[in-house]
């Protein structure tokens, strides 16, 4: 039986990573919810580039983490979801921004990966992407919202 995964992208080691963060608390507690109910946690070598940016790899929880290089399957489901994307970019209505290098190619990584149930992020231009896709395809994963607490995303009490 394969376990659940979560991919967790840029945006949640932002907040997870900043303890000044308003969604610092957020995504600490999911980092622990995820690590008490046995599911692993997963980074894409899109996202450690994308932290790289303007951190260090090193301060990345790379010991609890699952390291997802972009291979050819998720090349080829990628260009499935940025043809979507692009044909519905006037409804999209996003903010200028690049949409195919990161937010196509992390949902074609979630998608991909046979155990990847939850896909984890803050970005709400994201979120507009994978709706849209779910509108014209269906993508194997859920959507979180680091902006809503992981108590409410899996329907379980809080008692911290």
């Amino acid at each position: 039986m394969t376990r659940k995964s979560v991919l967790l992208d840029t945006s949640f080691f932002l907040r997870f990573l900043n303890d000044e963060s308003p969604l610092y608390k957020n995504a600490d507690n999911y980092f622990r919810y995820f690590i008490g109910h046995e599911i692993t946690m997963m980074i894409s070598t899109i996202s450690i580039a994308e932290y790289c940016v303007g951190g260090d790899i090193h301060e990345l929880p790379l010991k609890n983490l699952q390291i997802v290089p972009f291979n050819l399957d998720h090349s080829k489901r990628t260009g499935e979801f940025a043809k979507i994307v692009f044909q519905n970019k006037a409804k999209l209505k996003l903010n200028e921004r690049n949409i195919i290098p990161n937010d196509t190619k992390l949902f074609a990584q979630a998608d991909c990966e046979k155990s990847v149930e939850f896909y984890l992020s803050s970005d709400t231009e994201s979120l507009k992407i994978y709706n849209l896709l779910k509108e014209h395809t269906n993508p194997k994963f859920q959507f979180i919202d680091l902006n809503k607490p992981y108590n409410e995303t899996f329907g379980v009490l809080d008692f911290g």
